[in-house]
């Protein structure tokens, strides 16, 4: 079983995951966007399972900082378009496992996850 935990490095909710993971035994693979990047397919994939809402994260700073023409008239097409760009407005983290994805940090969904 490959699990793969996505986001960036220094963001407190992927250091709360990364912790939570750690202290439960599971072995993972980080995937840090800011040095690997992100694909199209893989954005295209996820937006498919959980809905491009759920994964475009509104609530940051680097939402805010977008042009109010950035932000107006949003569809599938165009988040990924702003998530390829900026992968920083990819909610955080993103989990892979057994073809599945959870989006955001929830303990009570990594546990539901992984029968911890």
């Amino acid at each position: 079983m490959t699990i793969i935990i996505y986001g960036i490095r220094n963001c407190d909710t992927m250091k709360k995951a990364r912790t939570w993971l750690d202290q439960h035994g599971v072995d993972y693979r980080f995937h840090d966007y800011k040095v690997e990047g992100i694909g199209r397919d893989v954005l295209e994939s996820w937006s498919g399972k959980t809905g491009w809402e759920t994964l475009l994260n509104r609530q940051g700073t680097t939402f805010r900082k977008l042009s109010e023409e950035e932000k107006q008239d949003i569809d599938r097409n165009k988040a990924i378009e702003l998530m390829l760009a900026q992968p920083s407005l990819i909610k955080r983290p993103v989990l892979e496992k057994d073809g599945t994805i959870l989006v955001g940090f929830r303990p009570q969904a990594y546990e539901d996850a992984f029968g911890a």
